[in-house]
């Protein structure tokens, strides 16, 4: 063990965070090997042992993500071994790593938007401005269509089509998708098109432009959304993506077609679609509850 750290720490110049891991991880290997196998030395360890090391840690409760950078360590030792000739036959190539749980999509409540929307055509009633009238659109133009943030971006006007009320979107690979619209979105954009003619210095045809004319970036979409949903919302990730989350949701739990939603998004397998039935299988277990008697 002793040689492989020196040889990760010399030769490999790691650094001493990664060398502290590594010797942690095979000091607790080691314990486990002598305590429950009662072997003296790692360079004895066939599959069987390792596999029982890695039950053992998440049998403790251990994230996956711990017990995978432990076996990625090992990964490392006995590869080291080998190329050594300290073994012939490495214990790894018969072990899998655990498989990360899947981390929901992070959606935000649909009483939550409608608050947020209520609240900015109070506001934009108040008094009109650029910003205001903008970034509502922005908001808006994310939940009804679920589009990527780049893909707002890059928006064009000639890309709203009003009359037949679609948005044409050019989306990852450069492939071209179409998306309706509702007549309140609609309504929104020629709202926000108005207000835009006014703006000085304005060059080309890009959708969203800033008070300076100039076209939007990643940075302030991000600000803009982080920003509108500040107020109505708890949750931690205050993102574009969780508005594009939150659209595949709704609209799944409104009783969409799983296929339609996945060229709404412009996924290009079924499989990326699929992590949003949890989030509604999650919906309808909580509704089972509350209305079955025997919930």
């Amino acid at each position: 063990m002793y040689s492989f750290i020196a040889y990760v720490k010399v030769e490999k110049k790691y650094s001493v965070h990664t060398i502290i891991s590594y010797e942690n991880d095979l000091r607790q290997f080691f314990d486990f090997v002598v305590t429950t196998f009662e072997l003296n030395s790692l360079l004895n360890c066939n599959h069987q042992v390792v596999r029982s090391w890695v039950v053992s840690l998440m049998s403790a409760q251990n994230m996956a993500t711990s017990v995978n950078r432990k076996i990625s360590t090992l990964r490392s030792f006995y590869g080291w071994a080998i190329k050594k000739d300290k073994i012939s036959i490495n214990p790894m190539l018969k072990v899998t790593a655990p498989k990360k749980p899947k981390k929901l999509p992070v959606v935000v409540p649909g009483h939550n938007l409608q608050r947020l929307f209520d609240q900015d055509l109070k506001t934009l009633a108040e008094g009109e401005n650029f910003n205001s009238i903008r970034d509502h659109f922005i908001i808006e133009l994310l939940y009804s269509t679920g589009m990527r943030r780049a893909e707002l971006k890059n928006l064009q006007i000639h890309d709203v089509d009003a009359s037949r009320k679609e948005i044409r979107v050019l989306g990852k690979g450069n492939k071209v998708r179409s998306i309706p619209v509702t007549d309140d979105l609609l309504l929104a954009f020629k709202k926000y098109l108005h207000i835009r003619a006014t703006v000085e210095n304005v060059t080309g045809s890009a959708l969203f432009v800033s008070e300076n004319g100039k076209p939007i970036y990643d940075k302030m979409i991000y600000n803009i959304v982080r920003r509108k949903l500040s107020g109505f919302t708890t949750l931690s990730k205050k993102s574009p993506h969780v508005l594009r989350h939150t659209f595949a949701t709704h609209m799944l739990d409104e009783g969409a077609d799983l296929n339609a939603i996945k060229e709404l998004l412009g996924h290009a397998s079924l499989a990326a679609t699929q992590v949003y039935t949890h989030n509604s299988i999650s919906k309808l277990k909580d509704v089972y509850k509350k209305a079955h008697p025997d919930g």
